[in-house]
C-alpha cells in the first residue's frame, strides 16, 4: 500500500511535536542557564553532549526495537510486539546501571582531563552529577517511544511530551533558582530538573498504555521472563544503531572540546547555536523516523515498489516544514539568540554561526532521512558502516579546521554541512541500487 502524504503527515506530525517539545526541555535549561552565567552556559553543552553520548547505546538500541515492532506490526504479527518491548526493557535497564556507575566513577576524573578550563570543568561535573539519574527513566521512556512510534500511534507522544516539558519548566525554576525553600542549585539544578522530569515521562507513559491501549492485542498484558532468543533477535538488529549512535554523538562530543580551546566566549556561542538547531534537528529526525518505520511497514506487508517514492515524499514535507524555520533563523538572529541570552556581545558573535547552520540543514535534513532509510530496511549494519565512513571524514575536518587552524567558531560549523552532503551521497546511492529489499529481520 503506498501512503498518501496526508497519512505520512498523521503520523510524522505528533512525533515532530513531540520531538520539539522534548527539546525545549533543553532549551528550558540553555535559556535559564544563560542567566546564570557565561560559565554556566558554555558548561551545559559540554554536559549535555556527555551525557548523549554515554546514553546513545540504550537510543541505539530503541531505534533497533523500533526496526523490528515496526516489521511486525506490518506482518499483522502483533502479538509478538509485547516480547521485543520487554525484552527491550530488561536489557535497557541493565544498560543504565552500567552507565550510572560508569559515570559516577569515571566521569570526574576524565572531565578534569579533557577540559582546560577549570571553570567549566567544575561546572560540568555538577551537572553530571545529578544528570546520570535520568539513564534509568530514559531507558524505559525510549522503549515506550519505540512501541507507539512502530506501531504508527505517534498521537501519544505529544501527550507525552507536554506534561513532559511542563515538568522541565517547573522543575528548572524551582531547582535553578531556589524557590519553594529549595536551596538555589545553578546547573545542578537543571541536570535534577530533567532527570525528574523523565520520571514523570516514564510514569505518564505507563498510566497511558494501561489504561488506553489494547495491551491484550500487542501481547503487553504478560510480563515474561528473561528471553535469550527475543533478546538476540533484537539485539541482532540493534547493535550496529548501538554502536552507531554512540560514535556519532562521540565526534560532536570531540567539537565541542575542540570549540572549548577556543576560549569560553566560543563555547557559549556553540551551546546558543546547538540549541537552536534542535529545532530543525527534530524535524529531520520525525521524519526520518517516520520514514524509518513506513519503510519497515511496507517491506513487511510485501510492498517494496512504494520504498523509493516514500522516502521521496518525506524529503518534500520535511523541506516544506523545515524551510520557514531556517529563513526565520536568518533573518532574525537576534531575536532568536535573545532567547538564550541577555549578553548583547555574545548575541552578536552568534550570529555568523547561526547563519552557517540554517545553510547547512539545506542537505542534512535529505541526508538523515535516506539514512534512516537505510536502517528501516533493516540492514542496520550497513547503515553504521555508512555512517563510520563519514565520521572520519568529519572528525578530519573538525581536527583541521578548529584543533589546528583554530578557525572562527562559524567556519567549524560548516563540518556539519560537510557532513550532510556525504551521508546524503551515500545513503541516497543505496537506496537506488535496491541490494536492500532481500533483508531479513
Amino acid at each position: 500500500m503506498k501512503y498518501s502524504y496526508r497519512q505520512i503527515w498523521t503520523i510524522a506530525y505528533p512525533i515532530l511535536i513531540s520531538l520539539v517539545m522534548e527539546q525545549l526541555v533543553g532549551m528550558t535549561d540553555t535559556a535559564f542557564l544563560g542567566r546564570v552565567g557565561e560559565v554556566e552556559l558554555g558548561a551545559s553543552a559540554i554536559a549535555g553532549v556527555y551525557y548523549i553520548v554515554l546514553f546513545m547505546a540504550a537510543f541505539g538500541f530503541s531505534i533497533g526495537s523500533q526496526i523490528l515492532i515496526g516489521r511486525r506490526n506490518g506482518e499483522g504479527n502483533y502479538a509478538a510486539i509485547g516480547p521485543i518491548f520487554y525484552q527491550g526493557v530488561y536489557f535497557l535497564l541493565v544498560v543504565a546501571a552500567v552507565m550510572f556507575a560508569f559515570s559516577r566513577i569515571f566521569s570526574p576524573y576524565i572531565l578534569s582531563h579533557i577540559l582546560t578550563s577549570d571553570r567549566v570543568a567544575e561546572a560540568t561535573e555538577s551537572y553530571i552529577r545529578w544528570r546520570v539519574y535520568g539513564f534509568f527513566f530514559a531507558s524505559v521512556m525510549v522503549m515506550f517511544r519505540a512501541f507507539f512510534v512502530g506501531t504508527t500511534q505517534t498521537k501519544t507522544l505529544t501527550l507525552n511530551s507536554i506534561v513532559m516539558v511542563l515538568s522541565n519548566v517547573g522543575f528548572n525554576y524551582i531547582f535553578i533558582f531556589g524557590k519553594l525553600g529549595f536551596p538555589a542549585m545553578g546547573i545542578a539544578g537543571a541536570a535534577l530538573g530533567s532527570s525528574l522530569s523523565e520520571l514523570v515521562s516514564v510514569v505518564f507513559f505507563i498510566v497511558y498504555t494501561w489504561k488506553r491501549i489494547d495491551i491484550r492485542k500487542y501481547g503487553l498484558n504478560i510480563l515474561p521472563g528473561l528471553r535469550w532468543d527475543t533478546l538476540k533477535r533484537i539485539l541482532n538488529i540493534s547493535v550496529w544503531t548501538m554502536i552507531q549512535n554512540i560514535v556519532s554523538i562521540s565526534t560532536w562530543f570531540m567539537f565541542f572540546l575542540f570549540v572549548e580551546r577556543l576560549g569560553e566566549r566560543q563555547l557559549a556561542i556553540s551551546n546558543v547555536i546547538r540549541s537552536l538547531s534542535g529545532i530543525p534537528f527534530m524535524v529531520s529526525v520525525a521524519f526520518g523516523s517516520t520514514c524509518s518505520t513506513l519503510i519497515s511497514n511496507l517491506i513487511g506487508s510485501g510492498d517494496q515498489r512504494f520504498v523509493r517514492g516514500t522516502i521521496a515524499q518525506h524529503v518534500r514535507i520535511a523541506y516544506m516544514a523545515s524551510i520557514p524555520i531556517l529563513i526565520f533563523f536568518a533573518l532574525f538572529p537576534h531575536l532568536v539568540t535573545g532567547i538564550y541570552t541577555d549578553i548583547e556581545s555574545l548575541r552578536q558573535a552568534a550570529v555568523p554561526s547561526l547563519w552557517v547552520l540554517c545553510a547547512s540543514y539545506l542537505v542534512q535534513m535529505p541526508a538523515n532521512i535516506y539514512f534512516q532509510a537505510v536502517s528501516g530496511t533493516g540492514n542496520t549494519r550497513k547503515a553504521f558502516l555508512m555512517e563510520l565512513s563519514v565520521l572520519v571524514l568529519y572528525v578530519v575536518y573538525c581536527t583541521y579546521i578548529v584543533y589546528y587552524r583554530r578557525m572562527d567558531v562559524a567556519i567549524a560549523w560548516t563540518a556539519e554541512a560537510m557532513y550532510g552532503i556525504c551521508m546524503l551521497f551515500l545513503a541516497s546511492q543505496y537506496m537506488k541500487r535496491g541490494k536492500w529489499q532481500g533483508k531479513k529481520i
